[in-house]
């Protein structure tokens, strides 16, 4: 994004008043000069008080107006100024979710993290690549955050078949808990569909519902769709996706008619993006950020790597503008994360941002951005299927 610079230059023209006379100077007057002259030299001292008394009052009606003129033309305080830098740095520590083997199955990754806090507890949803099951969903929930790693998990019996890429958030106006995610539909084109679940107790694994498609039928102008993710603002519910060919797709249902009656997905964003879009309403500002993941240069025999960018806009059916969208100068990525400790990811990939509430708002706080996220190192990732990529989870946080 061109920003306008934070303060323009008001250049003021001199205009030089050139008087009749300058002490010590003489200079040639005009006639009409002299006439005035003399004409104010005749006439009674009460004319010249008159006359002044006129000068004065057209100086003040002319300031009354060029001096508004002139202060609304100085640089103002935007009232709307962007609530977020447009370059961010990190710190990153130790992973604070690894992969847990079954008795009965080998993961090989946590992925795809979703998180809310509520009643005092971290709720973190997430996907887990396995051996025997491709795609699950599972759970965990816990206090703080060092005791992620050791508490019970959960998988979702959600289906026998492929389920993942989860997001929650609490609906207020259904009082339920929502996961939207993704399923396969082999009936469908494409497969791939976007679904939902719901509950009233987010803390009981075993009480979610079946899987639900949100479209009654396909899109006919969607070829390719991925990572779901819902947001809602007072009237409209916003679903929005992406197709792996740098465009992040909107559609759109009344916050009456939610989880149904989706509109026809439209284009909302194009750029050098991939997947992985996660939008998010900035507290105190009624504005919105999205973040997307993008791919890096290639590295042999890795492949490319995983990094974030970021857009802002007015409102959830607005414009898109880069915030940080560029490899140089990206939302997150190796550039600018500083490692505290051991360095285990060269990537930053699916990450959810922490939100302030739960609910389907979606808020977040600018000042306190945190970011969860999928990591891996590139010597962990080299030679490996992509299914077998060992990713885990760590927290990025603002590097003061």
């Amino acid at each position: 994004m061109t920003r306008p610079p934070c303060g323009n230059e008001i250049k003021m023209q001199n205009v030089k008043l050139v008087p009749s006379e300058v002490e010590g100077c003489k200079i040639s007057q005009s006639p009409s000069a002299m006439l005035f002259k003399k004409a104010r030299e005749a006439a009674p001292e009460s004319w010249f008080l008159i006359f002044d008394l006129c000068i004065l009052t057209l100086c003040i009606l002319l300031a009354s107006f060029v001096l508004p003129t002139f202060v609304l033309a100085q640089p103002q305080q935007d009232s709307a100024a962007d609530p977020l830098a447009d370059e961010f740095s990190w710190v990153l520590a130790a992973p604070v979710l690894t992969p847990a083997d079954p008795p009965d199955d080998e993961r090989f990754s946590v992925k795809d993290p979703t998180i809310v806090r509520f009643e005092g507890n971290w709720h973190l949803f997430y996907t887990v690549r396995s051996r025997k099951r491709s795609h699950q969903i599972e759970y965990i929930a816990f206090k703080q955050w060092q005791d992620a790693d050791t508490v019970e998990r959960h998988v979702l019996n959600l289906s026998d078949g492929y389920y993942c890429a989860p997001q929650v958030f609490y609906f207020a106006p259904h009082k339920h808990w929502y996961l939207v995610y993704q399923v396969i539909d082999q009936l469908r084109k494409p497969a791939l569909q976007p679904a939902y679940s719901r509950t009233t107790d987010i803390a009981d694994p075993n009480s979610w519902t079946k899987p639900v498609l949100l479209f009654t039928k396909s899109p006919d102008n969607v070829k390719m769709w991925i990572d779901f993710w819902v947001i809602c603002d007072d009237a409209r519910g916003y679903l929005f996706f992406t197709s792996l060919n740098g465009q992040m797709w909107r559609s759109e249902t009344k916050l009456a008619d939610f989880p149904h009656s989706w509109s026809q997905p439209t284009v909302a964003l194009t750029g050098d993006v991939f997947e992985a879009s996660h939008t998010y309403s900035l507290k105190g500002s009624g504005k919105c950020l999205t973040i997307i993941e993008a791919e890096a240069e290639a590295v042999p025999g890795v492949g490319r790597r995983r990094y974030y960018k970021a857009y802002t806009a007015e409102s959830l059916d607005g414009y898109w503008k880069p915030l940080a969208a560029t490899a140089k100068r990206p939302f997150a990525s190796p550039v600018n994360v500083r490692h505290e400790g051991e360095h285990w990811t060269d990537s930053f990939s699916h990450g959810e941002l922490i939100r302030s509430g739960h609910d389907q708002t979606l808020e977040v706080d600018p000042a306190r951005l945190r970011l969860l996220f999928q990591g891996v190192t590139d010597e962990k990732k080299r030679g490996k299927k992509y299914g077998e990529i060992p990713w885990r989870l760590g927290i990025l946080e603002p590097d003061q």
